[in-house]
C-alpha cells in the first residue's frame, strides 16, 4: 500500500510539472489506466497546462511530418516505377495511333458514322498530348485543324486564344467563334485556362482513329 501511495504521489508531482500520462505511465512502470485514475481529480496550473499543450502540438507536428516522409517516400516509389515503365515504350506510329485513338475514346465525341473528331478538354497537357498523338500518328492537314474554346466572363479572351494557340501549335487566325459559358459570379476558378475543343476536318482520318480505338479494344480483350 506504501509503495503505492508513494508511486500515486510521484504521479502527482510528475503531472504538476507537466508530464503526460503516457510520459507518467512509462517513467513509474504503471498502467495508463492507473495513471489516469490517480490523476483525474489534480489540478494542473497554468504552466503544468501549457508544457502539456506545447508537447501535444509538438506530438502532433512530428507525426504530421512522419506522416509526411511516408508519403513522399511512397509518390516517389510510384513515379521511379512509372518512369521506368515508361522508358521501355517505343513511341514510333503504331504507338502514337493507338495513344491518340485511346484519349479521343476517352474523352472525344462519338456519333455512330464516325466522320466527326472533336477532342474537348480543360486539361492543356492533355489536349497538347491528344495532339502530338495525331500528328505523329496519322498524316494530317493542319489547315483542317480548329479550336473552339469556352470560356467564362471572367476570362480575356485575346490571352486565353493566345495560350491555347500556343499550346496546340495552332495559329489564332484558326480559332472559330469563342463559346461564352455562363457564370454565375459566385467562384472564380484561379488558373482555369477555359476549355478547348478540337475539330479535324476529315472524315477519313475520323474513322481511322475511331477505328482504332475499338480494334485496340477487341484485341486486349476489353
Amino acid at each position: 500500500m506504501l509503495a503505492k501511495t508513494s508511486e500515486k504521489e510521484k504521479a502527482i508531482k510528475l503531472r504538476s510539472r507537466g508530464h503526460s500520462l503516457n510520459e507518467i505511465s512509462d517513467l513509474l512502470k504503471i498502467s495508463k489506466s492507473s495513471a489516469s485514475l490517480w490523476l483525474r481529480d489534480v489540478p494542473l496550473s497554468e504552466q503544468a497546462r501549457k508544457i502539456i499543450f506545447q508537447k501535444r502540438e509538438h506530438a502532433r507536428l512530428k507525426s504530421a511530418l512522419t506522416h509526411h516522409a511516408q508519403l513522399r517516400k511512397r509518390l516517389d516509389e510510384a513515379e521511379a516505377f512509372a518512369d521506368e515503365t515508361v522508358s521501355t515504350i517505343k513511341l514510333d506510329k503504331a504507338m502514337s495511333r493507338v495513344m491518340c485513338s485511346i484519349l479521343y475514346w476517352c474523352e472525344g465525341e462519338k456519333t455512330n458514322t464516325d466522320k466527326t473528331l472533336t477532342f474537348a478538354n480543360s486539361d492543356p497537357k492533355l489536349i497538347a498530348t491528344f495532339l502530338a498523338m495525331l500528328r505523329k500518328g496519322f498524316e494530317i492537314n493542319e489547315k483542317k485543324l480548329r479550336v473552339c474554346l469556352h470560356l467564362h466572363d471572367y476570362h480575356d479572351e485575346k490571352r486565353q486564344i493566345a495560350f491555347w494557340s500556343r499550346i496546340t501549335g495552332i495559329p489564332a487566325t484558326q480559332f472559330s467563334k469563342t463559346y461564352n459559358k455562363p457564370h454565375t459570379g459566385k467562384r472564380t476558378k484561379e488558373g482555369y485556362a477555359g476549355c478547348a475543343s478540337i475539330r479535324y476536318y476529315d472524315t477519313r482520318i475520323a474513322r481511322q482513329v475511331q477505328a482504332t480505338a475499338r480494334a485496340f479494344l477487341r484485341k486486349t480483350g476489353l
